[in-house]
């Protein structure tokens, strides 16, 4: 990958900032590698995110429920559930404690697609994990668990 035009054009970067731009580059990497893999079954990240949540929950959630675990805006949620229902992945019901109110369920063709998108993930994982043999990863781990 190249590196943008800013740091091309830099002043030299410090050992600790070359660090840096490797743990930028190498998350950028991981994320479209990510993407393309979910892509293959028709997901992107968020989508496979909120599928996720209420695959895990096991019962409809509120929309403000998705919002916080996927730590968004309510509107954001919103178009993503219109998004997700459009593709025939989850479904609106109606709240039973709030007439006003609406919930999100997955739907059987959701939980069969966020299933395919786990196995995406995997393999992504694993080929991350044939990356780092040979690495100390109890090391990196604390290495980038201190980063704030």
């Amino acid at each position: 990958m190249n590196k943008p035009a800013k740091l091309r054009s830099a002043s030299p970067v410090t050992p600790n900032g070359q660090v840096m731009y490797s743990l930028v580059r190498a998350a950028h990497v991981l994320e479209t590698r990510l993407e393309e893999a979910l892509e293959q079954v028709g997901l992107s990240m968020p989508k496979f995110g909120a599928l996720s949540h209420l695959v895990k929950e096991g019962e409809p959630l509120s929309l403000s429920e998705c919002a916080t675990k996927m730590t968004c805006v309510r509107s954001n949620i919103t178009q993503l559930v219109d998004r997700l229902e459009a593709d025939g992945l989850v479904r609106r019901v109606e709240d039973p404690e709030d007439r006003r109110a609406v919930r999100a369920v997955v739907t059987p063709l959701g939980k069969e697609r966020h299933a395919a998108g786990v196995r995406q993930v995997e393999k992504v994982q694993g080929e991350f994990a044939e990356t780092l043999s040979g690495i100390d990863q109890g090391s990196l781990e604390r290495v980038l668990s201190a980063i704030r």
